[in-house]
């Protein structure tokens, strides 16, 4: 009897889209189950009590939780196809990454929720200041993970692109070539990746979603 794997998730979300790459990249069947954010389902809330929050993996009935420790559990379940790196420096320069990326430059973002017009363009400031941090680490390397895409890339790639959505559907550049030369050029390259433009939902329907939380946002702020 084989695996049953089962992914809580939310067609929008980033932190799923990652979890949706990682279990391309491994070949992994898996039923992918859509919540209703506004509406938490009790398979949600007894799977991830603590939280209550998506993504959750479900592996044989036992929910696994938080993007992070997903990526970790998948590739410690599923030893084919690795996305860490076999050095264990490396592995640590990985997860260090990772840690700055979700604790750093997603909460960037997160100000932008609440920030007022004034404060907008310190923030866009910051978070270009935070992105050539990362994009230091590409080093003339294809992919994060080396010439693979890996890790890093899966949690990196997503975020870079809520981001360009976001100064799409604002008009506002600056995720740009001129800014991050090279983290345009290696999102461009993934975008180019079968894998990664199936984890992706389509452009314009992901556009529509961005708007409608920005019109949100105007409404509540009244």
């Amino acid at each position: 009897m084989g695996d049953e794997v089962k992914l809580i998730g939310a067609w929008a979300s980033p932190f799923s889209q990652r979890i949706e790459l990682a279990l391309k990249l491994k070949g992994i069947h898996y039923e992918y189950i859509e919540e209703d954010l506004s509406n938490k389902s009790s398979l949600l809330l007894n799977s991830n009590p603590v939280h209550q929050k998506i993504p959750v993996l479900i592996h044989n009935g036992k929910p696994v939780a938080e993007s992070l420790v997903i990526l970790e559990y998948i590739e410690e379940t599923w030893k084919n196809n690795p996305i860490l790196p076999k050095d264990h420096y490396d592995r640590a320069t990985s997860r260090f990454w990772a840690k700055f990326v979700d604790e750093k430059i997603v909460q960037i973002g997160t100000k932008f929720k609440t920030a007022k017009e004034e404060e907008i363009e310190q923030i866009y400031e910051e978070l270009i200041e935070n992105l050539k941090i990362i994009e230091k680490e590409l080093k003339g390397k294809h992919f994060f993970g080396g010439d693979r895409i890996g890790f890093l890339d899966i949690i990196i790639f997503f975020i870079v692109y809520w981001f360009q959505l976001r100064q799409e559907v604002k008009q506002i550049e600056f995720i740009t070539k001129e800014n991050l030369p090279d983290l345009c050029n290696y999102m461009q390259k993934l975008y180019e990746i079968d894998v990664v433009k199936e984890s992706l939902p389509p452009k314009e329907k992901h556009l529509g979603f961005v708007r409608a939380l920005f019109q949100s946002a105007k409404y509540v702020s009244k």
